[in-house]
């Protein structure tokens, strides 16, 4: 590491107290964060290969003596992966049991049938509802005894069986940097305030006649496309599997649909005010995100999961979230969508042994009750508890503002069937619209055709 690096990384500090890195700094230390954790794990697994040799006794350092169960878990939330690594190793520190944590860019349906396939399952993977209503018949363990069921509202069923542990709430909306919009227009901001397409537009023109050459950013990935924009479209709907079953027959005209057309003319907003609109395809998501932490830029669309990435450059001190901006006058545009987002299953299977599927049962029951476990999900991975006795308060902005909208009961429940290659397939044609390459009409007609063939998930 250069003399000039390693200043930087020591000596540039925010007002907050908070190191101001740049990508490569960045980089540096995700590096080393996850090196440590990896260094952490290997020294409790030789200390306990050398407690094994020597007779009993603690593991090397202190930590808890080896119960000689280990288990897997598999994390599909990118966001929080060097965290859940980090929390493995103090995990398995504390109370011998040996964690591992994998992680894959492979949708989970198709990762988790190789595992299935090789008789290789996790001991507990951490997936989608949807995951969870087409796996758990024939992979899940019944948690239905757990205390934890009747802590939450989240939790999945199906048939009177509890098979899905929420890991936390999660919601999408514009996220905004305040801060941002008062240095530009020299007022504070009431997000309340915008809530019809037109009002979007309106605040988009003041910032720019105040100064803020592009107001917005838009996330390129299929994923926030597709499976977070678009889907909105469905969730939007009085009944989103009738409205998706008449995209199919031919019932209903995607392109000619109001609420399509609502929220397109809002995405068409977020598009022309976008600071990267001259190659909105090619957007790295962290620039995106550093923009707007650091109020170069005002609105996102997202959801509270960003602050993971925010929160790592010099943000602004007032951000938060509030509902698309659309012209339904159905209410919509008052709530976040949102709920119980990513969830635990355990293995049922042979391959996993009762004695790991217990260590996953008191691994969940650690993040809900042990002060630590709830720390971790709260502060450590800034998480939204699904949990009525954590009672930890939200520090971040974005997730303090999805707990007003659920304690406020203004959340749109997330419709959690869509296909496994939704994201990916939709998520392509949504890309052609927003790089302009083809037009709304063009945009209806593709999604439509999708849906010719595509089926939604078991429910």
């Amino acid at each position: 590491m250069s003399n000039r690096l390693l200043s930087s990384i020591c000596t540039c500090f925010d007002r907050k107290g908070l190191p101001k890195w740049g990508r490569e700094e960045k980089m540096i230390y995700r590096n080393i964060r996850k090196a440590a954790a990896a260094f952490l794990a290997a020294a409790i697994v030789v200390g306990a290969l050398a407690g094994c040799g020597g007779g009993s006794g603690a593991a090397s350092g202190g930590g808890a003596e080896s119960t000689g169960v280990n288990i897997t878990i598999f994390n599909s939330k990118m966001e929080i992966q060097s965290q859940m690594e980090e929390m493995a190793a103090e995990y398995t520190e504390k109370t011998g049991v040996g964690v591992e944590v994998y992680y894959s860019s492979d949708t989970v349906a198709a990762h988790l049938s190789t595992k299935y396939a090789s008789n290789e399952p996790y001991t507990l993977s951490m997936v989608d509802a949807k995951d969870v209503y087409a796996l758990a018949a024939e992979h899940a363990l019944d948690l239905s005894d757990q205390d934890w069921v009747n802590d939450t509202t989240q939790e999945i069923t199906i048939d009177d069986k509890v098979y899905g542990f929420p890991v936390c709430i999660e919601a999408r909306g514009i996220i905004y940097n305040a801060d941002a919009i008062k240095n530009t227009l020299g007022k504070d901001f009431d997000p309340a305030s915008i809530k019809t397409t037109e009002d979007f537009k309106a605040i988009c023109d003041e910032l720019v006649a105040g100064g803020m050459a592009a107001p917005t950013g838009v996330m390129k990935e299929d994923w926030s496309l597709a499976a977070h924009f678009l889907a909105e479209v469905y969730e939007q709907q009085e009944d989103p599997d009738a409205f998706i079953a008449g995209i199919k027959d031919g019932s209903i005209k995607l392109a000619d649909d109001p609420k399509f057309n609502a929220l397109m003319d809002t995405f068409d907003v977020l598009k022309a005010y976008n600071y990267a609109k001259e190659g909105a395809i090619s957007a790295e998501r962290e620039i995106t995100e550093q923009k707007l932490a650091e109020g170069e830029i005002a609105f996102m669309f997202g959801g509270n999961w960003d602050w993971s990435v925010i929160n790592e450059y010099d943000y602004s001190e007032n951000m938060g979230m509030m509902p698309v901006p659309n012209n339904s006058g159905d209410g919509t545009n008052e709530k976040l969508v949102g709920g119980g987002s990513k969830y635990f299953f355990i293995d049922s299977s042979d391959n996993t042994s009762p004695e790991q599927q217990q260590a996953a049962k008191d691994f969940l029951n650690w993040l809900v009750y042990d002060e630590e476990g709830q720390d971790f999900i709260v502060n450590k991975c800034a998480l939204v508890p699904a949990y009525s006795n954590i009672t930890l308060s939200v520090t971040d902005p974005l997730g303090a503002s999805v707990k007003a909208y659920t304690d406020a009961d203004a959340l749109i429940p997330n419709y959690n069937y869509l296909p496994d290659d939704h994201y990916a397939k939709a998520g392509a044609i949504f890309q052609k619209y927003l790089s302009d390459s083809i037009k709304r009409a063009d945009f209806a007609a593709e999604i439509t055709d999708y849906w010719k063939t595509a089926e939604v998930g078991a429910h």
